[in-house]
C-alpha cells in the first residue's frame, strides 16, 4: 500500500524508457549533449576530459524532430474548420483556447506534435477555481453555481498535459468501458519571491470525479521530505474532463511513439557522426615522422622557406591517413540517413484493409488510409471531445464538431518530382492529361481547372514560341 502521490505506475515507467531517447532528440543538440553517456557512450579507456571535448563538438542531425515537424505540417496543411453545429459561445472560446492567447489551430498543433513524438498526449478541460460563497445555510458554505461563475466571466479553457508530466491513474470497468476515476500529474506553478523575484514550485495535481487536490513536497521537523496536501476543491462536473490523443495506442492510457525506430536510428547516427568527426580531426593533421637520428643537438626546421639537413642514414617524411576508414564512415552515415528517411515516410504509406469479396474490391482505394491520416482522424475526435467538455462546463447540451483537413499524399515536395514528370512527358512516356492531373495532385495547378477546357484553350492559342 502506498499513500505517496509521486509514485509512478509501472506502465508510466515503461513509457518513460522510450521517452528517454525521444526527449533529447526533440530537444536538439544541447539536449543530446546533456544526455551525455546515455546516448553517447565513452570509448574504452577514454579520458574524461577527452570525452567532454568530443561531446562538446558533437552535433545532431535532426531527423526525428524534423520528421515530426513535417508530418505535423501535413496534418495542419489546411486550417481546422468548425462545424455548423458548434454553438457560438463555444466557437468564441476557440479564439483563445487555453487562456494563453493561443487559438484552436495553434494549440491543436502543439497537442498533435506531442502525441506524434511521444505516442500520446492529454488535454484537460478546466474551469477557473472559484471559492465557495461566504454565506452559509445550516452551517454549510454554499457552492458556486454555474450562474455565479458566469457572472464573474469565468470560462472553460484547455490545459495541455504533456505525457512526461503524468504520474499515474486509476480506472473502473463499466460495461467493458474504462472509466477514469483518478488522474495524477506533475505541474509547475509560479509564485512571487520578494519584490521582483519569481520562483517555480512543483506540485502534484490529483483529479477525481467532481474534485481536485494538490500536493507539495515539504520537510518536517526531522528533516524528512514528504508530499503533503496543500489545497483541494470541487469541480463543476461529476467526471474527469480529460481527453487523451493517441498516436499509436497500446492500451488504456498507454502508447508507444509511432516513430520509435526512427528515434533509434537517429541516436545511432548521433554516435556514428561523433566517431566520424573524431576520425576527420585526426586525419586532417599529418604527422611528421623522423627515423635514424639519435643526435640531441640536431635541429629541425619546418616551413616553406626552410630546409633541414639530415645526418647520414636519417630519414624524415609526412605520415597521413589513408582515408579508407573515412570513406567507410561517410558511407555508413549516408546509409543511416536513407534508413531514417524510409522510417519517417512509413507514416504516409497507405495500409490496405483486408478485402473479402469482389464488391469490396471495388471500394479498396477508398479504404486505404495512411497511419498519419488515421492520426488526424483521432485528432478530430479528441477536439470534438474537448468541445463537448467545454459545453458541459458552460451549461450547453452539445459542443459540436470540427474538421481536420490535411495533405496525406506521399509526394509532398513538387520540386523533386515535377522535373521527372516533365521529362517523362517530353519522352512520350506519359500523356499531357496525366501530367496535368499529377500537377493538380501536387497543388501546382488549381483544382478548379478542367483538362478538357484547358486542352481546348491550348489548341486555340496555337503552337508555343520557338516551335515553328
Amino acid at each position: 500500500m502506498s499513500n505517496d502521490p509521486s509514485k509512478t505506475l509501472p506502465a508510466v515507467d515503461a513509457m518513460r524508457e522510450d521517452w528517454a531517447i525521444v526527449d533529447p532528440l526533440m530537444g536538439g543538440t544541447r539536449a543530446m549533449r546533456e544526455a551525455s553517456e546515455a546516448l553517447l557512450p565513452k570509448w574504452p579507456k577514454e579520458e574524461a576530459c577527452d570525452y567532454r571535448k568530443r561531446l562538446s563538438l558533437s552535433t545532431l542531425f535532426p531527423a526525428y524532430s524534423e520528421t515530426v515537424k513535417n508530418n505535423t505540417g501535413r496534418v495542419f496543411a489546411e486550417p481546422i474548420v468548425l462545424g455548423d453545429d458548434v454553438p457560438p459561445a463555444i466557437g468564441d472560446l476557440t479564439q483563445d483556447f487555453d487562456r494563453q492567447d493561443n487559438n484552436l489551430q495553434v494549440w491543436a498543433k502543439s497537442f498533435f506534435t506531442q502525441a506524434l513524438s511521444h505516442g500520446l498526449c492529454h488535454a484537460l478541460a478546466e474551469y477557473p477555481n472559484i471559492k465557495p460563497k461566504s454565506d452559509t445555510v445550516d452551517g454549510e458554505a454554499q457552492l458556486v453555481t454555474l450562474a455565479d461563475a458566469q457572472a464573474v466571466k469565468a470560462r472553460p479553457y484547455a490545459i495541455l498535459i504533456r505525457p512526461q508530466q503524468v504520474i499515474g491513474w486509476r480506472s473502473s470497468n463499466e460495461g467493458g468501458e474504462h472509466i477514469l476515476t483518478q488522474f495524477r500529474y506533475m505541474e509547475s506553478v509560479e509564485e512571487e519571491d520578494g519584490l521582483f523575484g519569481v520562483k517555480c514550485i512543483n506540485q502534484i495535481r490529483v483529479l477525481t470525479p467532481g474534485a481536485w487536490a494538490t500536493y507539495r513536497e515539504k520537510v518536517d521537523d526531522k528533516g524528512v521530505k514528504a508530499w503533503v496536501l496543500d489545497d483541494d476543491g470541487e469541480t463543476l462536473l461529476g467526471h474527469i474532463p480529460l481527453t487523451t490523443l493517441y498516436a499509436e495506442r497500446t492500451g488504456f492510457m498507454t502508447a508507444k511513439p509511432p516513430l520509435l525506430e526512427l528515434a533509434y536510428l537517429n541516436a545511432k547516427h548521433w554516435q556514428s557522426q561523433s566517431d566520424q568527426d573524431n576520425i576527420l580531426h585526426v586525419a586532417r593533421v599529418p604527422m611528421l615522422a623522423i627515423s635514424g637520428i639519435d643526435d640531441d643537438t640536431w635541429e629541425l626546421k619546418v616551413g616553406t622557406a626552410s630546409a633541414t639537413k639530415l645526418p647520414k642514414d636519417g630519414d624524415m617524411k609526412w605520415v597521413e591517413h589513408t582515408g579508407a576508414s573515412i570513406e567507410a564512415g561517410r558511407t555508413s552515415l549516408a546509409d543511416l540517413e536513407d534508413q531514417m528517411r524510409a522510417a519517417g515516410a512509413k507514416l504516409l504509406q497507405k495500409d490496405k484493409q483486408a478485402v473479402k469479396t469482389a464488391a469490396q474490391a471495388e471500394e479498396e482505394a477508398a479504404q486505404e488510409l495512411s497511419p498519419l491520416q488515421t492520426m488526424a482522424s483521432g485528432l478530430e475526435d479528441a477536439l470534438d471531445q474537448i468541445l463537448q467538455h467545454f459545453a458541459e462546463l458552460s451549461g450547453l447540451p452539445e459542443g459540436g464538431h470540427v474538421q481536420v483537413s490535411g495533405n496525406f499524399e506521399t509526394d509532398y515536395i513538387p520540386e523533386v518530382s515535377i522535373p521527372a514528370l516533365i521529362q517523362l512527358n517530353l519522352a512520350s512516356k506519359i500523356s499531357d492529361q496525366t501530367l496535368f492531373s499529377e500537377l493538380q495532385r501536387r497543388n501546382v495547378v488549381s483544382q478548379d481547372l478542367d483538362w478538357t477546357e484547358e486542352s481546348a484553350k491550348i489548341a486555340e492559342q496555337g503552337p508555343a514560341l520557338g516551335t515553328l
